[in-house]
């Protein structure tokens, strides 16, 4: 049995990241890169993600940075295909990306709905299609879908239903898939986060007021550190939870226990 250190090793494992370009992307991007991995950061903007490769590269990683939009099945193959070519196979997906526009559900535009859908639940299946396919025929990998505390709670004071809708569809799909593949040796799984600091909650986190909301409902009493989703990527991803698939682990100080 290895030692327990080296279970959460990912040395000459490859790994893709999606939503990399920003915020909780990075966190998890470093993380692996820092566990041995070579890493494929992707999103949209490319220039970003060079800079975040050539960060990796300068403390020793392997990285290689490609735009891809998610919610587009011929990007994502093409993210898969260079990936490959690079690297020679995938081990680990963390299907990162996403979006929300936070409106009353009765002001809440069919088209806004759709995107965000598209983005955060379509853009996560086709990820997990085209990666879990490719894990299938070498007999292994681990997916790591990032989900939401909001997958598994309402927001209600932050109303969002697309975006909720389209976590907890993350959250049930994360099941399905994991059941489909645990024989195959294929294994999927989730992390739920409460509230980070990113682009998506540059507002709140700009709010005396929000933090407070936050402080005030979080039994810890503060928001997440973005360092504190490191252990949990890493975890998934790795040998050190090799009988765990299916699981949504929340990383939230408690905001679902209350």
């Amino acid at each position: 049995m290895p030692a327990h250190n080296d279970l959460f090793r990912l040395d000459g494992k490859t790994a893709v990241v999606t939503g990399a370009s920003a915020g909780l992307g990075i966190v998890f991007a470093h993380a692996l890169a820092a566990a041995g991995a070579s890493v494929v950061v992707s999103a949209r903007r490319l220039d970003r993600l060079e800079q975040l490769a050539a960060e990796i590269e300068g403390e020793g990683g392997q990285a290689l940075a490609v735009a891809c939009d998610v919610a587009s099945e011929e990007e994502v193959d093409a993210l898969a295909a260079k990936a490959v070519d690079r690297f020679g196979q995938v081990d680990v997906l963390v299907a990162n990306a996403g979006v929300s526009d936070p409106r009353p559900a009765e002001r809440e535009p069919l088209d806004v709905w759709q995107r965000i859908v598209a983005v955060n639940l379509t853009g996560v299946f086709l990820c997990n299609r085209r990666f879990g396919a490719l894990m299938l025929e070498q007999g292994s990998g681990s997916i790591v879908n990032v989900a939401s505390v909001l997958g598994v709670v309402g927001a209600g004071q932050i109303p969002q239903a697309s975006y909720t809708a389209s976590k907890g569809g993350v959250v049930n799909m994360t099941r399905e898939l994991a059941a489909q593949w645990a024989r195959r040796g294929v294994r999927v799984n989730a992390i739920g986060p409460a509230w980070f600091e990113s682009e998506m909650t540059e507002e709140m986190f700009a709010s005396d007021q929000a933090l407070r909301w936050i402080r005030r409902k979080t039994p810890m009493g503060r928001p997440g550190r973005g360092e504190e989703l490191a252990g949990p990527v890493v975890f998934l991803a790795s040998d050190a939870s090799s009988y765990v698939t299916g699981q949504t682990l929340l990383v939230d100080g408690g905001w679902t226990v209350v």
